[in-house]
C-alpha cells in the first residue's frame, strides 16, 4: 500500500517523523527543515478527512525525561505549519484517551518517544559485561513488543515517515509495524523519496557514476567504501582521511588528522581500487595551516610534505581541479563528507569546488544525491542545496542503506 493510494477519511493515522530539531538555549528552533520534510504526508492526512497523531524522538535522554528534550517545545511551530491547534499528549504511553476522543482533522503530538527505554529496546543502567545483562535484555525486548502496542492501539493505521531513523529497530520504527496488517501500513511521502534516492544511486545507476567520499575518518567510511568499489567509475577520498592516505604512501603529514592503525587499510583501498579499475581520486596538495583555527597562518603544499607543526585543512588548487574533472563529467554523483573544515570560513574552497561541480554536473542531467550531515550542512552553507538532484535527511539511515544494509523501518513495511 503506497500513500496516495490510501484514503484516511475517518482514519487515525500514527505517524512515525523525524522532529529531532536543534534547538537554541531557550528552546527555539534553530533549523526547521525535518519539520518540512513531513509536511505533505501530515496534509495528505489531514486533508483526507483524517485525524493525525504524530510521534518522534528528539535527543538522547536514555530512557529518562529530560524537560530540555520535550518535544511540547515544537509543538507552536507544528501547529503554524499545518495551520491547525496541535494537541500534546505529556506522556505518549499513556494517551489512548486523547487520542480516541480526536476528531476527523485534529493533531494530538506525543511527547518524546526516547523518555520511554522501551522504545530503544536497550537496559538501562546495566552494563554489558554484567552476567544479568543478557536476561535484562530479554525482558527489556518483551516491554518493547508492549510499548509499541499501545502504541499502536491509538490508530487504525501506521505510516512511517522518518528516515534519519529507519536504520534502528525501535518500538516506533519497525516492531509496531506488526500490529497493522500490510493494507494499514506504509510509507510516507518523505521515506519513498529517500528510497527512491537510494534506489537510484545502487540500483538505477547511469554511468560514469562518481562517488565522494569526505570526513576526518577512513575507519568509519570502511563499509561504504567497500561497497560502492564494486558500483562506482570514480572514487574520491577527501577531507581528514586524505591524510592518512599520504602516510600509508610515506608522506609527511605533520600535525593532520591521521589514522595511525589504519594505514595498511588505506593501502587495501589503493589496491582494491586498481584490481577493480575504480578512478580512485586523493588529493595531490592542501591547504595546510599553522593553528585549528580559521584565522590561522596558511600555505599550499603537497599532502605528503606537511611541516612537523602545520596541518592540513583544505584540499588545494590543484586537487580542487581534479575533483571538479571527476565529477563534471559523471551521470550519477554521490556526495558524503565534506573535503576540508568547511565550518571555518577560510577552509570552504575544496568543498565549495566539488559542490560547484556537482551542480554543474546536475544542470548536465546528472542525478545527484548529496546526504550526511556535514555535506547537507556544505550546501546549505553555499545556498546550492535547490540545485542538486536530493538531499537526504538521513545521516546514519543513508550511509547503512548505501553500504547495503537492510534497514529494519524499511523492511518492517515492505517485508
Amino acid at each position: 500500500m503506497t500513500i496516495d493510494q490510501y484514503n484516511f477519511n475517518g482514519k487515525k493515522a500514527i505517524v512515525r517523523v523525524d522532529f529531532n530539531v536543534p534547538l537554541d538555549e531557550n528552546g527555539n528552533i534553530t533549523d526547521d527543515t525535518r519539520i518540512r520534510g513531513a509536511l505533505p504526508t501530515l496534509k495528505k492526512i489531514l486533508a483526507d478527512g483524517g485525524s493525525l497523531i504524530i510521534m518522534s524522538h528528539m535527543g538522547k535522554p536514555k530512557g529518562k525525561v529530560n524537560p530540555k528534550m520535550s518535544l511540547g517545545q515544537i509543538k507552536e511551530t507544528v501547529g503554524k505549519y499545518l495551520g491547525t491547534e496541535v494537541k500534546f499528549a505529556d506522556d505518549c504511553a499513556k494517551a489512548s484517551e486523547l487520542a480516541a476522543s480526536l476528531k476527523p482533522g485534529e493533531v494530538l503530538l506525543l511527547e518524546n518517544l526516547r523518555f520511554h527505554p522501551e522504545e530503544e529496546g536497550k537496559p538501562v543502567g546495566i552494563d554489558k559485561a554484567d552476567p544479568a545483562y543478557e536476561a535484562a535484555k530479554k525482558e527489556m525486548k518483551e516491554n518493547q513488543k508492549e510499548f509499541a502496542k499501545a502504541l499502536a492501539s491509538y490508530a487504525d493505521v501506521y505510516v512511517n515517515d522518518a528516515f534519519g531513523t529507519a536504520h534502528r529497530r525501535h518500538a516506533s520504527t519497525a516492531v509496531i509495524a506488526d500490529y497493522f496488517d500490510a493494507d494499514n501500513k506504509m510509507l510516507g511521502y518523505l521515506m519513498e523519496k529517500e528510497v527512491k534516492a537510494v534506489d537510484n544511486i545502487l540500483s538505477d545507476i547511469k554511468r560514469p557514476f562518481t562517488a565522494i567520499m569526505g570526513g576526518s575518518k577512513v575507519s568509519t567510511k570502511i563499509g561504504i567504501i567497500e561497497n560502492l568499489m564494486d558500483k562506482v567509475d570514480n572514487l574520491i577520498l577527501c577531507g581528514g582521511m586524505t591524510y592518512t592516505f599520504a602516510k600509508a604512501l610515506g608522506g609527511n603529514v605533520g600535525k593532520s588528522i591521521c589514522e595511525e592503525d589504519k594505514l595498511d587499510l588505506a593501502l587495501d583501498i589503493i589496491k582494491k581500487a586498481k584490481e577493480k579499475g575504480v578512478n580512485l581520486v586523493l588529493g595531490t596538495d592542501c591547504v595546510a595551516a599553522d593553528d585549528f583555527s580559521n584565522d590561522a597562518n596558511t600555505m599550499v603544499v603537497s599532502c605528503n610534505e606537511i611541516p612537523a607543526e602545520w596541518e592540513g585543512l583544505d584540499a588545494g588548487p590543484e586537487t580542487r581541479k581534479m575533483f571538479a574533472d571527476a565529477i563534471k563529467g559523471a551521470k550519477t554523483i554521490l556526495w558524503n563528507g565534506p573535503a576540508g573544515v568547511f565550518e571555518f570560513d577560510n577552509f570552504t574552497a575544496g568543498s565549495r569546488a566539488i559542490a560547484d561541480a556537482i551542480v554543474e554536473a546536475t544542470e548536465n542531467g546528472a542525478f545527484s544525491l548529496v546526504g550526511g550531515g556535514d555535506s547537507v550542512a556544505c550546501v546549505n552553507k553555499f545556498g546550492l542545496a535547490d540545485k542538486v538532484s536530493y538531499v537526504s535527511t538521513g545521516g546514519g539511515a543513508l550511509l547503512e542503506a548505501i553500504e547495503g544494509k537492510v534497514l529494519p523501518g524499511i523492511a518492517a513495511i515492505r517485508g
